[in-house]
């Protein structure tokens, strides 16, 4: 079967398939509806270091949010459920989100459960934390929100 490629509305860049946002603009390029749409793989590193299949819809649903990798690193499809109030993102390997590369900070960003729902903090990083392609302080994530963390970008999933 063949790919297809999404032309963006806005500047008519040929971005692959499962893009959400232009590669070229940042214009917001939406799902496709319909269609066989094929997602990323989900994983995580097991107590063993082994790596273990993740069903995501399920992950999602018994823990209310998790973070995929989509790129970086070579560790697209890692999945991280948010199983706390407070997750720590950075190059410190205490980090419940640990992201290795220079690209990040020790201490980058802060992911925290509040009243009205769950928020990403930048904690000081030196390459910022941006959610959409736009730079950040403290902002509010809705399901499908691109979260990029130094060279890393990642989607914030919620039920």
């Amino acid at each position: 079967m063949r790919r297809m490629a999404t032309h963006c509305p806005e500047c008519g860049f040929v971005n692959p398939e499962a893009a959400n946002y232009c590669q070229k603009c940042g214009t917001f390029i939406g799902r496709r509806e319909g269609g066989d749409e094929q997602g990323t793989s989900t994983y995580q590193v097991g107590e063993t270091g082994e790596i273990e299949a993740v069903d995501i819809d399920a992950e999602v649903e018994r823990t209310g949010a998790a973070l995929v990798i989509r790129s970086g690193g070579g560790r697209a499809g890692e999945t991280f459920p948010m199983e706390e109030e407070r997750v720590a993102i950075g190059r410190s390997p205490d980090a419940g989100v640990f992201l290795d590369d220079v690209t990040v900070s020790r201490n980058h960003a802060l992911l925290v459960s509040r009243g009205d729902g769950t928020y990403i903090d930048d904690l000081g990083s030196l390459n910022g934390t941006y959610v959409n392609r736009k730079r950040i302080e403290s902002q509010r994530l809705e399901d499908g929100d691109e979260i990029q963390v130094g060279k890393y970008k990642l989607t914030y999933l919620e039920r």
